[in-house]
């Protein structure tokens, strides 16, 4: 009997296999870590075959966690870190180079002169991105422009290139299947929103070859079946891909237009369904899709945060005032409030609204009453400022006020930064009782492509809230905070 659902969450630090039943019950998770490399000053890589080998440790693990045999697997669900690339031989399957990781800025200068270009209106028109380095697009030129044997082997059509959705794809079906969904598609400043399609004029701009790319593809059908792997037996049908803040927003059923989340991970990223519309953002967020399901295609307006979740290990591996990132919340606690201390995580530039690949971090405010638990008081207070930075220019892109922002992610699990966080917006925060929303999504997806769900509304009737956050601070101390802040971003 195939009953159950197996979710692949390949994320930045780790890699993560989920066994859920139909009532959305997680029998098992595996768990295995993977070093980031830092070549230099800015840049950031993963060994692509590293990735592979976590992915291959962790789905035995869950199985064997769970008590259950892989005959049992009805479809396979894929979440991802978005805008990280890797190119490969399609022959081999041999990486030419490192994965270059959405957080890595080597291609700030690429930007920049592509920028002095005239550019970026033609690229947020077509894809609704900004030209920056976090995007895939300027990855795959720089590959192509600094390894001679990829650039070589995609004009002889002999490499591929993909986003890590499509690199576990290709590996999990013995290389028969290289595709993308268009939620992936949809970050690489590659595709045109409207017919979500690759943007010839984009394409020919960073001199890409059109047949190294994946093809496009819905983020619920079957792309192909598992093969050749000594992890799971032939035959299992990989039915769901999506991005991980996408799968986060299907995750958190936040299927009406209006409805939105924010993931608390390495960064925060804060999604809002607009539904069929392609909403232009005139705040300098992103326009992106949610997901396509049939012929039926949701978009939405993002922000995003590079460095959220990081300022807490930065804490931990940094300036090493906590031991584990789950001491921070009693930390912090043991200040009644920030003493004056403001911190702007600008560790690898700003993200949205700010868009400064050139920002560095600043803690402002230091005196010699400061103490560990002010620092630690003002990195939670850092991140939901961040968030909301992202939402008051969300709220005047979609022309509508939020009422409540379903929150998910590792760091969701703090009280102190959640009830700050509805302080600061004004809205109230809900935290469901399975916070590994990203996961949920990609297993959600392949669920509806295989029959486990019948539709979206089964779905929606098995969520479940853990907790309500609602505002309590005066406005008057909002206001403060939010004039300190203010004043810090000034100087980064």
């Amino acid at each position: 009997m195939r009953d159950l659902i197996l979710a692949i969450d390949q994320g930045t630090t780790g890699s993560r296999a989920f066994v859920l039943d139909p009532q959305l019950n997680v029998l098992a998770i595996g768990y295995a870590e993977f070093p980031q490399h830092f070549p230099k000053p800015g840049w950031v890589e993963h060994d692509p075959e590293e990735i592979w080998a976590s992915v291959r440790k962790v789905i035995p693990e869950a199985l064997q966690k769970a008590g259950v045999g892989a005959e049992r697997i009805a479809g396979i669900g894929i979440t991802n870190q978005r805008e990280t690339v890797v190119a490969w031989d399609r022959h081999t399957g041999k990486p030419y180079h490192n994965a270059i990781v959405w957080q890595c800025r080597r291609t700030a200068d690429m930007c920049r002169v592509m920028r002095e270009r005239g550019l970026e209106e033609i690229f947020q028109k077509s894809t609704g991105l900004l030209l920056d380095p976090y995007f895939s697009g300027t990855k795959i030129a720089w590959l192509l422009e600094n390894v001679p044997a990829f650039a070589k082997a995609a004009k002889k059509g002999d490499a591929l290139v993909g986003t890590i959705d499509t690199f576990l794809t290709w590996r999990l079906t013995g290389g028969a299947a290289h595709v993308t969904d268009v939620s992936n598609a949809s970050r690489t400043l590659l595709m045109n929103l409207e017919d979500l399609a690759w943007d010839e004029q984009l394409l020919d701009i960073f001199e890409l070859p059109p047949a190294i790319l994946p093809a496009i593809k819905t983020s619920s059908e079957i792309y192909g079946q598992t093969r050749g792997l000594d992890v799971l037996p032939d035959g299992l049908p990989i039915a769901g891909i999506a991005g991980d803040q996408q799968a986060a927003l299907f995750g958190q059923a936040c299927f009406a237009p209006g409805t939105a989340k924010c993931t608390y991970g390495t960064g925060s990223f804060l999604l809002w369904n607009t539904g069929p519309v392609i909403v232009p953002s005139l705040n300098r967020l992103l326009t992106t899709v949610a997901w396509k399901i049939g012929d039926e295609v949701n978009y939405a307006l993002e922000g995003s945060c590079f460095i959220s979740g990081a300022a807490v290990q930065w804490l931990r591996d940094g300036l090493q005032i906590i031991q584990k990132s789950s001491d921070i919340e009693a930390l912090a606690a043991q200040a009644p409030d920030n003493g004056g201390v403001v911190f702007v995580p600008a560790l690898v530039g700003l993200g949205a609204p700010h868009w400064n690949a050139e920002a560095k971090g600043v803690i402002w405010g230091l005196t010699r009453g400061t103490t560990r638990a002010h620092i630690a008081r003002a990195t939670l207070e850092a991140i939901a400022l961040q968030n909301y930075d992202l939402l008051k220019a969300m709220e005047a892109d979609a022309g509508a006020k939020l009422s409540l922002l379903r929150v998910d992610g590792g760091a969701s699990v703090n009280n102190l930064l959640l009830q700050f966080q509805a302080d600061l917006l004004g809205c109230d925060i809900s935290r469901p009782k399975m916070v590994e929303t990203t996961a949920l999504g990609a297993a959600l997806l392949a669920g509806l492509a295989v029959g486990i769900w019948p539709n979206r509304d089964e779905v929606s009737a098995r969520w479940q809230e853990d907790k309500r956050f609602k505002p309590q601070m005066a406005p008057s101390k909002v206001d403060r905070h939010l004039t300190l802040w203010t004043a810090a971003l000034g100087r980064v």
